[in-house]
Order: structure tokens, then C-alpha cells, then sequence
């Protein structure tokens, strides 16, 4: 009697399936990895799905009560602990936000019960580990892995927290999911540029985008400014367009579920974050053929966009230099041309296959 091989099971747990780009790369991941044979289970803490996933899904936040005191909490403890051990998950990857550092030393040693690898997506540490060092190693120094998106937050946690045990896998990119949506029609009759991000916090720092925009020779030339996103500081942002008298220029979109048809039709892509992870949103424009500029932040553009190839980079928070960014990109023809003619094929090795794959080679799951 032949018994076929076992199947591999991989807990992936995420705050939610929509929104962010760490939930993002788990969505992209689950298809991989559920394509690959492996029985993969999604765990999310919110109920947000606006994702396309695949393999099982466990929310959490249907086990919430109005009150959400200590015994419900509680509960979703242990209902999670008795999920973990009777499934007996070859792999946990963790893409939460994990900044209750001892809250996340009883999930580390009390909770999860199999190989587990934390993902750090931000040059921001203190977003996924404490900044006491030693409760920071005791609680990840024997996990099996700790992914980091970029090489700069690679080599930050190791010379912050001197682990051993960290390794850079970057973001992967659905190129087959995008270009599958990016010809979807929008009711857009002018040319512009384009923003995309959150606005609940200061981090992609939109009102910098919107003065350079203004400084520029962009609005003069008609050529006008798009922003997908939403949060509290829209308002804000909107003020703003008034008082630099730009605001029948700049157009606030909102979120977007569909944004790449929005990207498609840009000229050209803005990033002006404080810092970064490994902005998707870079890799997702240039798949749908446009050149990007963006400061030269930590971290992740460093790492995508190769200077006057695909894109331009700018002085780190220089405002001077990124109106001059979008002038030159506007201006040069021939350096446009180069940069939208490379966008695509400068990141095939982000390609979800390739990322996918380096995952497979962590886990040694390559059957």
C-alpha cells in the first residue's frame, strides 16, 4: 500500500484581508502557496476581506462580543490556541503589527505551537518588535525565521537587536491579477499624476506632495494631480489645495478597490513617504507601465527604482528636488520614454512566482 505524501499546512495570520500592504502580501501569498498543493488557512483579528485569497479563512473578530472584556478576549485566546494545535500547521507566518510587546512574548511562547516566521514590513521596528533588546530577542531569537522586506530593515534589526536569524524576502508582486484589471474604464478626461496611500496618519505625507505638486510646472501645463486614499486628514489635505489655489487640480478619489486602472492611465507616479516598508504601491505602477518618482526614504525605493530606468529617486524629504523630479520627468521626453518603456520588465524578479518560490526554499517545502 502507497501512502501519498502528506499535505502541508501553513497558518498565515494578518489583522485583516484588505487595506495594507503586509495584508496584501499575505492575500498574494495565500494564492501561491494553495496553488503549490499546500492547505493554507487565513487567520484575521478585523473583519476586513477586500482582498482575493484562497484556502480557508478564520475570522476572529466573529467571536467578538459588544463588551470585548477580559473573558472574550479570553475566548478568542483560546479558541485560537485549540485551533493551532488541532491542525498542527507545518509553518505560522505572522504579518501583524505586533507593538504589545508582552502581549506578543505570550503569543511567541504560549500561542503558537509550530514553526513560526514574523514578517517586519516597515524601516519602523517598533511597529513588529519592542526596542528593549533583550525582551526582543527572548521573544524572537528562537523563531524559525524573521522575514524582512527590505535589506535595509534587514540590517537594522539585525544591528538593533543583533538576531541572527533574519532574512530578506521582498514583497511579491501579482502581475497576472493586475493586468487582469488595469483596462477597466474610469471616468477620468484629463492628464495627470497620481498619489495612493492612507491618510489616517502623517507617514505618506501628502500635503509635501500636494506643495511640491503646486511648485511645479505640472499645473500650469493642466496636467493635474489624483489621490486614492482616504482617513482623517483629508480635510486637511484639502485646505490645503485651497490655500495654494490649486484645488480645481488636485482630485480626491477616495479609496479605490480597483486602483491599477487609475495608475494605468497616470503619467507618471508620486511617492513622498516619511518611510517605507517595501511600498507595493511602487511595484503596482510600474506593472501597470508608469514611471515612478519618489524620495529616497527608508526604506524600499532604494531597492525598486533604478535612477533615470524605471523612475527617478529624490533627496530624502527634499521638496525642492521633487518638484524638479516632476518637471524633468514631465519635460524629458526621451528620459519618460526610457523610464515607462523599463517600468514592467525592471521588476520580474518581484514577480509573485520568483517570491513565491523563495518562500517554498525558507520553509523547504519544495517537493
Amino acid at each position: 500500500m502507497i501512502i501519498p505524501n502528506k499535505k502541508n499546512k501553513i497558518a498565515l495570520i494578518g489583522y485583516r484581508l484588505g487595506i495594507g500592504g503586509a495584508e496584501r502580501v499575505m492575500a498574494n501569498l495565500s494564492v501561491f502557496f494553495e496553488k503549490q498543493g499546500i492547505d493554507v488557512h487565513n487567520i484575521i483579528v478585523v473583519d476586513e476581506v477586500s482582498y482575493d485569497f484562497s484556502g480557508k479563512l478564520i475570522n476572529l473578530e466573529k467571536l467578538k462580543n459588544k463588551s470585548n472584556g477580559f473573558f472574550n478576549k479570553l475566548n478568542r485566546f483560546l479558541f485560537l490556541k485549540n485551533y493551532l494545535r488541532e491542525n498542527n500547521f507545518d509553518f505560522i507566518i505572522d504579518f501583524r503589527f505586533r507593538n504589545k510587546p508582552l502581549q506578543e512574548l505570550l503569543i511567541s511562547k504560549f500561542l503558537y505551537n509550530s514553526k513560526t516566521i514574523f514578517t517586519v514590513h516597515s524601516y519602523l521596528t517598533d511597529h513588529y518588535m519592542s526596542n528593549w533588546t533583550f525582551l526582543t530577542r527572548f521573544t524572537y531569537s528562537d523563531s524559525y525565521k524573521i522575514v524582512a522586506v527590505t535589506n535595509k530593515t534587514k540590517e537594522l534589526i539585525e544591528q538593533k537587536h543583533q538576531l541572527s536569524n533574519v532574512q530578506t524576502i521582498y514583497n511579491p508582486i501579482n502581475t497576472e491579477e493586475i493586468h487582469s484589471k488595469y483596462n477597466e474604464p474610469i471616468d477620468i478626461d484629463f492628464e495627470y499624476i497620481i498619489g495612493v496611500g492612507q491618510m489616517d496618519t502623517d507617514v505618506k505625507q501628502f500635503d509635501k506632495l500636494i506643495i511640491a505638486y503646486s511648485n511645479s510646472n505640472l499645473p500650469k501645463q493642466n496636467i493635474h494631480l489624483v489621490l486614492l486614499g482616504e482617513g482623517s486628514k483629508m480635510m486637511d489635505y484639502l485646505q490645503l489645495a485651497k490655500q495654494m489655489k490649486i484645488s480645481d487640480k488636485i482630485h480626491f478619489l477616495g479609496f479605490q478597490k480597483n486602483p491599477y486602472s487609475f495608475l494605468k492611465n497616470a503619467k507618471f507616479f508620486v511617492l513622498s513617504s516619511l518611510n517605507e516598508g517595501m511600498p507595493n504601491v511602487i511595484l503596482e505602477a510600474l506593472v501597470c507601465g508608469i514611471p515612478v518618482v519618489s524620495f529616497d526614504c527608508l526604506s524600499g525605493p532604494s531597492e525598486i527604482i533604478l535612477h533615470k530606468w524605471n523612475g527617478l529617486l529624490v533627496e530624502d524629504q527634499n521638496l525642492d528636488k521633487l518638484s524638479e523630479a516632476m518637471n524633468l520627468l514631465n519635460d524629458d521626453e526621451e528620459l519618460y520614454t526610457i523610464c515607462k518603456q523599463n517600468s514592467l520588465t525592471s521588476i520580474q524578479h518581484f514577480s509573485i512566482d520568483i517570491i513565491g518560490q523563495k518562500w517554498l526554499d525558507l520553509m523547504e517545502l519544495n517537493n
